[in-house]
């Protein structure tokens, strides 16, 4: 499984981004696909992820601000970010689970300038 995350770029606060997530390869089996970012000196954090069926869940942090959704004929999860916050400044990460095994996307940055 291949994940290309593309979208990040420089933004003043309150602005938005979409950050898109398309997988390829082997793609079957795929049981999830999720967003996660890393701040400069911090742990990695889960940003938004499906659950059950089409049901969602979110950082506390980015609530009522962030969107997740996904088009499957296009392999695709999209993050759509608005109102972002310098605290939103990251690299985030596409992240996959296939048969128990996690695949990582590179990263794109975001930089939310104040």
């Amino acid at each position: 499984v291949q994940l290309q995350a593309s979208g990040g770029g420089l933004v003043q606060a309150g602005g938005s981004l979409r950050l898109s997530c398309a997988a390829s390869g082997s793609i079957f089996g795929i049981t999830a696909m999720n967003w996660h970012r890393q701040a400069p000196g911090k742990e990695r954090e889960l940003v938004a992820t499906f659950t059950t069926g089409s049901n969602t869940l979110y950082a506390d942090s980015v609530k009522g601000r962030f969107t997740i959704s996904r088009d499957n004929a296009k392999n695709t999860v999209y993050l759509q970010m608005n109102n972002l916050k310098p605290e939103d400044t990251a690299v985030y990460y596409c992240r996959a689970v296939r048969f128990g095994i996690v695949y990582w996307g590179k990263g794109t940055l975001v930089t939310v300038s104040s």
